[in-house]
């Protein structure tokens, strides 16, 4: 029996990108013969970006998308809740709505798992010979100093903490119980899945197309000092 890769899209504001990133995930062709299953949580966008979801499912009858919706906004971190919950795939990955991250990249991660060696899989921006970006400095030493210190708490040897594709069987995801709303995310959810005994963690080299503020990025310095505190908190806990 074929497996299932739940894609799950937190969408925020989204409604000039959100068509390119479907396009590029539906032109994907997985390894093994893995099906798709798409769920997108719009996070009560401000602008047009439900239209366009239900626009895209309806044109596109032959994908498996699911949407959900928050009826207030609640941060990156909820909509992601959301849309691990109702995820009915074996295996699951994390995808922004913007166009930052390569979907044709899937494939580089599911290896891992597929093949037997890995139960969780993060796709490093900082290794590898795959194209980058060049953006902002401090932003590459903020990531770099904050995975260094979860490494230093969880034990791991991480390259990139804060990526965005982040892959899991499923089951391993969806037993963890997560808390963190906004971008504290990412140093919860390594902290605790760093504790699962007998957890087989890779990582392995991606691709980054960066977006500047103008372009519609969203996290800023304040994201930052959360994520300090994210990483102290569960390490005590």
């Amino acid at each position: 029996m074929s497996q299932k890769l739940s894609i799950i899209i937190p969408a925020y504001n989204e409604e000039k990108t959100i068509n390119f990133i479907l396009d590029k995930i539906k032109k994907v062709e997985l390894i093994e013969n893995i099906e798709k299953e798409i769920i997108i949580v719009d996070d009560c966008s401000s602008d047009n970006s439900l239209k366009a979801f239900n626009e895209y499912k309806a044109a596109n009858s032959e994908l498996d998308i699911v949407i959900l919706t928050h009826s207030i906004n609640k941060g990156k971190g909820a909509a992601l809740h959301s849309g691990i919950s109702k995820a009915t795939g074996d295996i699951l990955i994390i995808q922004d709505a913007d166009l930052e991250y390569d979907p044709a990249e899937y494939n580089i991660l599911l290896r891992p798992i597929v093949e037997g060696y890995a139960d969780v899989v993060y796709g490093s921006r900082f290794m590898g010979g795959k194209p980058h970006r060049i953006l902002f400095f401090w932003h590459s030493i903020g990531n770099k100093f904050l995975t260094f210190l979860s490494n230093m708490f969880t034990n791991l040897n991480l390259t990139d903490m804060e990526t965005c594709y982040k892959m899991f069987k499923t089951e391993i995801i969806q037993n963890v119980k997560l808390c963190e709303k906004r971008f504290g995310f990412e140093p919860e959810v390594t902290a605790k899945i760093s504790k699962i005994s007998g957890i087989r963690i890779y990582e392995v080299g991606i691709s980054y197309y960066g977006r500047t503020f103008e372009e519609g990025k969203k996290i800023s310095w304040k994201d930052g000092f959360r994520a300090i505190y994210c990483i102290l908190k569960y390490a005590i806990r």
